[in-house]
């Protein structure tokens, strides 16, 4: 089995699965639809494309450090429809944004084709279009391309022994998040049509300590 590891680095990111109307909200660690979205961007792959070959690899997050949880007050007009069906541009709402701050991620993706694996690894040194950190606006403060970063392992070891002059592992147990084919806490975040459709499943997750201890899912508290 091949892991393709991707390092998640910047002064802000949000990861959203359950954003509705006008809050958009952030998971703690990148969800899947957002790295599967990033790694669209870098193959260059239209949004109306199929992602169900990138939807069946295997997903994995290391938290190298966690990040800051951040709330922004925002305001938008011209989203409420009048009953003419034209949009009230007299009409203000206020749509709260989270995001979440300094945190920097180690993100695996496992499967058995490796070839597929070795394009995304290639594209995303230099991707087709610019990558961003779960949102447009929010760029990556160093690369997402790891030179070493396509190994010969499954996803746990490959997430939890990495380490290397480019992306020290920090000292001490670190929080890993896996995704799991039968058990653990549900995220909504599995694409399950192209992205243009905006289609998406629930999939499992649990979280454990690098070195094989089970830990809550900080999500679900």
């Amino acid at each position: 089995m091949t892991t393709l590891l991707l390092r998640l680095q910047g002064p802000m990111q949000s990861w959203g699965t359950t954003s509705r109307f006008d809050e958009r909200d952030t998971q703690l660690e990148p969800s899947k639809s957002g790295v599967l979205g990033l790694v669209c961007a870098a193959l260059g792959r239209d949004r109306a494309e199929p992602v169900d070959d990138l939807a069946a690899l295997r997903m994995g997050v290391r938290v190298d450090r966690e990040g800051v949880p951040l709330r922004d007050y925002q305001t938008a007009t011209g989203v409420v429809i009048a009953a003419t069906g034209k949009a009230d541009l007299t009409r203000t709402v206020v749509s709260p944004r989270y995001y979440l701050s300094d945190a920097v991620f180690l993100v695996g993706l496992e499967g058995a084709d490796t070839a597929l694996l070795t394009r995304i690894h290639a594209a995303l040194k230099a991707p087709v279009w610019p990558l961003a950190l779960g949102r447009k606006s929010l760029v990556p403060s160093r690369p997402v391309h790891l030179p070493d970063g396509l190994v010969d392992q499954p996803l746990e070891p490959a997430l939890g022994g990495y380490d290397s002059a480019e992306m020290p592992r920090p000292p001490g147990l670190l929080r890993l998040v896996l995704e799991d084919p039968a058990e653990g806490a549900v995220r909504l975040d599995q694409p399950v049509a192209p992205f243009a459709q905006r289609r998406f499943g629930p999939r499992f997750v649990t979280v454990r300590l690098a070195g094989g201890a089970h830990v809550p899912d900080p999500a679900a508290a």
